[in-house]
């Protein structure tokens, strides 16, 4: 009996010595929590106001053209708008195009190779009929 109660001594001594130890990490994690907390409403903050500020100069999306992508017969009819291209439209890139792409290139000050890239392709298509 008396070796029952010595352990159950211990099991209370033992219990007691890890509770501070729990109470002062779950102190840190409630501090920690705190912390996130209002880094979390300071975000939201800076959030809300880049949101304001947006809506004061207007919406991105508003001001954005849709962007067209770069096809055989786009190029042709640009470049025809533009007034480099005299043939047929005909959605074919053949010897006549080309011809009309480097121009349109030397013209504008880009690279004269013939191939309709970014920078080409976004100095051309601004000749396209809305």
């Amino acid at each position: 009996m008396l070796k029952l109660f010595l352990i159950f001594l211990l099991v209370l001594f033992f219990a007691g010595c890890a509770t501070p130890r729990v109470q002062k990490e779950s102190q840190q994690l409630q501090n920690r929590i705190t912390l996130l907390e209002q880094e979390l409403q300071q975000k939201d903050e800076q959030i809300q106001l880049l949101e304001e500020e947006l809506g004061q100069k207007g919406s991105f999306a508003k001001e954005k053209k849709q962007i067209l992508a770069a096809t055989p017969k786009r190029i042709q009819r640009a470049l025809k708008d533009a007034g480099f291209y005299k043939g047929s439209i005909d959605d074919n890139i053949g010897p006549q195009t080309k011809e009309a792409i480097k121009a349109f290139q030397k013209a504008n000050d880009l690279k004269p190779d013939g191939i309709v890239g970014k920078r080409t392709w976004e100095k051309l298509s601004k000749y396209l009929a809305d």
